[in-house]
């Protein structure tokens, strides 16, 4: 086994081989190594996001579930203290929340309206800080998740399924009309530069998750979403050098915006790993490619999600790694069997991916 210097010398050297350190400082590639090299302790864990009611915090402790990105039941000071007093009560730390604005957060509106929107971000940012939450996850879509329809699949389950060529490519605009991508990095790029100075101020990572599903150059019904690729999300988190800007990473979603994802998706999450920009990871598998793929449950995809695990480790990641979207079936109508197969999977896999180290 590596000792702690020599795996670090030999990680900064194997990114020339991997085409990664290009544009990489020095620092944060040593840093990364660091924490991979410390890995000698799990850093990763299970966590979940979504409802912070009391029967719910239950079902996650009985999962083995510990930590959450919760929902607050109002944006405020004393509303995120109620959110951290009540999952403590289970046993349950909030590691995240959720942005309390639209999916479409600084893009769409007036001026006037989308500056009220950013400051509103601001001061949800100072709020989490004070509350001792120092992690927010978000989205920047004008359009909503993009499905059509479900696909047949184990036990009577369904597979929430994509396919862009069912997809109606001649429906009409949507309400908001045609948005181009100029547009659409001239908004992002707006929301940026007023947004993350104050996350880094209050040391408050924000953590974007990319667009689903990824779409063709020419778009969908005049929007041309420009997180759905991997050059989109690089050109995105390279926006500003603050490592408190980054990405919800979310394993299915990246996976789904390319050609071979069984064996492209470890060099993807090795770029935005080794610069520390990966701070929540959502971890769902499917089965298919870029604009025609089925959410499947996590071992039955094509993507070897040990692997994944694997990486995740290697380049150091420490955090929350929760399911996203489950398979439905008729017998659970709130999904909570998939979720729970989904915890006891990601529970294991951590277990097995530190067994040894």
């Amino acid at each position: 086994m590596l000792n702690r210097r020599q795996f670090i010398r030999r990680a900064a050297a194997g990114l020339g081989a991997l085409g990664l350190a290009k544009g990489v400082v020095a620092g944060e590639v040593q840093a990364g190594a660091a924490k991979a090299a410390a890995g000698m302790r799990p850093l990763m864990y299970v966590g979940t996001q979504g409802s912070a009611a009391e029967g719910m915090l239950r079902f996650y402790k009985r999962c083995g579930v510990n930590n959450v990105c919760g929902d607050p039941d109002q944006w405020s000071p004393e509303g995120l203290r109620e959110l951290k007093e009540r999952c403590a009560t289970n046993g349950i730390a909030v590691d995240m929340v959720p942005l309390g604005m639209p999916r479409s957060v600084g893009l769409l509106g007036d001026k006037s309206y989308r500056e009220e929107q950013i400051e509103r971000t601001c001061q949800q940012i100072r709020t989490a800080a004070h509350a001792g939450i120092h992690a927010i996850k978000y989205n920047m879509s004008v359009l909503d998740v993009l499905r059509t329809g479900a696909t047949p699949g184990r036990g009577g389950s369904r597979y929430s399924t994509w396919v862009y060529e069912d997809a109606g490519k001649g429906r009409a605009l949507t309400d908001v009309g045609q948005f181009p991508a100029e547009l659409y990095w001239e908004r992002i790029t707006y929301f940026l530069e007023r947004v993350i100075p104050v996350a880094t101020e209050y040391k408050v990572k924000m953590a974007c998750h990319p667009h689903d599903p990824g779409l063709p150059p020419e778009g969908y019904r005049g929007v041309q979403q420009v997180l759905g690729t991997v050059e989109g999300l690089k050109r995105f988190v390279d926006i500003s050098p603050s490592p408190y800007h980054g990405l919800n990473f979310c394993v299915g979603t990246v996976a789904s915006s390319l050609g071979n994802p069984s064996s492209e998706i470890f060099e993807v999450i090795r770029y935005f790993g080794w610069r520390g920009r990966i701070f929540n990871v959502h971890f769902r598998n499917i089965r298919g490619r870029r604009s025609d793929f089925r959410e499947v449950y996590p071992d039955e995809g094509d993507i070897d999600m040990r692997e994944v695990m694997k990486v995740l480790k290697e380049v150091g990641y420490a955090g929350m790694v929760m399911p996203d979207h489950v398979p439905t079936q008729e017998e659970d109508p709130n999904q909570l069997q998939g979720f729970a197969f989904a915890f006891g999977y990601i529970k294991v896999l951590i277990e097995s991916v530190y067994a040894g180290s």
